[in-house]
This record gives structure tokens, sequence and C-alpha cells, in this order.
């Protein structure tokens, strides 16, 4: 699936980069999963340089995750229209191909800078560091990332972002969170989008979405939203205030907020959770930049 984040080692292969397995070592003799690990360090270094890129400028930055077609860049057009005049914004859009998503979100009047990640299946530090100097973050409030549309890997990598929110659309089915617990473990917000289509779906029940999120032990807030008649849209762009506000307060106090990455989607791609040092949720952390 990806040809950079060991998303291609699954329960059925991971014997070969196992001691002893046919794949143990690389040509150069180091095993494949301290590869795979130094990897993902590498990525959280870069990480944090991205992060004090945002919190030198009192950036807040939110990543958007969810499965492909769940109204991420819908979502992007209401919410700047809402906040035109108010708040500055810039998005960095992740996609396997093509600008599109870039371009829709240039049309509103936002700088864009468009992600082709080819067959990598989720965006990493790196990739954002790039588009971040394509971007003048000068005077921004606050910055989106769209991720790849994926329910799993997103969720085990930090881009040096804040706070992750993921979109369920209520046209996907309200079981995705028991089905995909890493993504929605590192859920701060759950949005269900397409809201205005539940009058006539009879297979989506909004309480037992929000109930297989806290089985997964999250308290974060679920709003219901739609891009196209508006429900919800107030409420999400309190909470993006609210955020936007407790971010520049953390900074007073030289503080600042990590994702909640999750050690099992560390383990999905081929690491050991003991390698894996950001399990934070729901917390601020003091700078380690």
């Amino acid at each position: 699936m990806c040809d950079t984040c060991g998303c291609n080692i699954t329960p059925g292969n991971r014997h070969l980069i196992q001691p002893g397995g046919k794949l143990a070592r690389t040509d150069n003799g180091r095993t494949a999963v301290t590869v795979l690990q130094s990897l993902l360090s590498e990525n959280d270094v870069q990480a944090a340089h991205n992060r004090a890129h945002f919190d030198g400028r009192g950036i807040l930055c939110v990543n958007l995750m969810s499965s492909p077609g769940s109204g991420k860049t819908a979502l992007l057009e209401a919410t700047i229209e809402a906040l035109a005049g108010e708040l500055k914004i810039a998005v960095v859009e992740g996609d396997l191909e093509t600008e599109n998503d870039a371009e829709r979100i240039r049309a509103k009047g936002v700088p864009a800078v468009q992600i082709a990640t080819g067959t990598a299946c989720h965006l990493d530090a790196h990739m954002v560091h790039d588009a971040l100097h394509a971007l003048d973050l000068d005077g921004l409030d606050i910055v989106f990332i769209e991720n790849v549309g994926n329910l799993v890997c997103p969720a085990s990598f930090d881009l040096g972002h804040h706070r992750n929110v993921t979109l369920l659309s209520v046209t996907e089915g309200d079981d995705k969170p028991a089905k995909y617990p890493v993504m929605f473990r590192a859920s701060d917000l759950m949005l269900l989008t397409k809201a205005d289509l539940l009058p006539v779906l009879d297979d989506f029940s909004v309480d037992a979405a929000e109930t297989a999120l806290r089985h997964l032990a999250n308290p974060a807030p679920v709003i219901e939203v739609s891009s196209r008649n508006g429900v919800g849209l107030d409420e999400w762009i309190d909470w993006l205030r609210s955020e936007l506000r407790t971010q520049r307060l953390r900074l007073v106090e030289g503080q600042t907020a990590h994702p909640a990455i999750q050690a099992d989607g560390a383990r999905l791609h081929g690491l050991d959770p003991a390698h894996t040092h950001h399990e934070h949720h729901h917390h601020s952390h003091g700078h380690a930049e």
C-alpha cells in the first residue's frame, strides 16, 4: 500500500522481517525493523521542527483525517467562508495524485499547497515541511492539513500539528470507530459529516457512532455537521476558535501540544511500541524542540 512507511508489513508476512526471517536484514546488514524505527525517529525530529514553525507564529495546526470521500475539502470550503475576514487560513493538501483539492481551496482565496504522495498512503513530517516552504506563514492563524484519505496510517505519524480531527461520513457506517480504532483513538474531535442525509438514512445511528468512540475510551466531542446546509458549522467554528485561543495561551506559558500518535498504528507499520513515544491525548506538553 505504501513504499515509505512499512504499511506493506502484515500479520501474514511479518515473519520475513523478524529475527531469522528471509528479509530480516537489508543488504547493508541493518535489520529491516531498525530501518523502519529510524524512519519514524527521523519523522519525529522533523515534526518537532515543523511544530516550532507553527508555534513561533502563534499558529494552530489541525490535521484532518478520514476515509476518501468523507467531505474534508467541502468542510474546508465551508470553514473558509465562515471565517472570512476573521481568521487567516492556509491549507496543505495530501493526495496520491492531482491538484484538484488545492485548486478548490485556492478558488476560495486561501493559499494551498498540494502534496502528491504517489504510492504513500499518508503524509509525513518531511512532506509537510516541504509544503511549508511554499507558504508564507507570517500572519496566519490556522493551518489545516488535509491528509490522504485512509482510516489507518495517518494516525501513526506526527506532522508537527497540534490537533487531530477525524471525519466520519454518515454514509459510511456507524461502526467505523470500532473497525478502525487506531484512527478514532487519535481523534481530538469527531465530525459526523454529510449530516443533511441523516433523515433519509435508516442504517446510521449517531448514538451508535458516539458509543463506539466512547468504547475506545476517547472523550473527544462529537459534532454533526453538513457543509451543504450548514448544520453544525457554528459549533465546529466555535471549536476552532477555542482551540486557537488555547494554543496561544499555551505558547505564552512556553508550552505546546502534541497530537495523539498511536502505538497500535506504529505496530501496523512494523514497529515495536517500545520505540514509540508520543502517546499523548488531550494534554499539553512543554517544548521538546
